[in-house]
């Protein structure tokens, strides 16, 4: 895995959404790969993204509604997004008021994939 790679894609999606602030990419168990973070400790919310991750991924189960896709945290002044890559890592995204959820959530679609094919890229399975 090209860490330069991950924290690209990241960038770009900063560029591409209005309102993002900062995101960051983990292991499913929070264990931080890259961020693009000036404010949030990348490491804290890469794992507190997991445990929401966990949690999404489980009512989905509970309630037979299928596999996660995201999980939307609405604060008072922006968004935490987390994004499920695979079973490999989730991508956390944190935006402000005027983050443009429509479009982050088109996206991301396509940056989760592409950040899935470099977590493969690193994984022990694939050598």
């Amino acid at each position: 895995m090209s860490y330069e790679a991950v924290v690209a894609e990241l960038l770009a999606l900063r560029e591409q959404v209005t309102g993002v602030t900062e995101s960051a990419v983990a292991a499913v168990d929070g264990l931080l790969v890259a961020a693009d973070t000036e404010i949030v400790r990348p490491e804290v919310i890469s794992a507190l993204a997991a445990t929401a991750l966990g949690l999404g991924k489980r009512a989905g189960y509970e309630t037979g509604l299928g596999d996660l896709r995201e999980v939307v945290i609405r604060c008072s002044r922006g968004y935490v997004v987390v994004y499920a890559i695979r079973e490999e890592g989730l991508l956390v995204v944190v935006g402000d008021e005027g983050l443009d959820l429509a479009r982050l959530h088109v996206v991301s679609r396509q940056t989760v994939e592409r950040l899935a094919a470099l977590l493969v890229e690193e994984s022990p399975r694939s050598a």
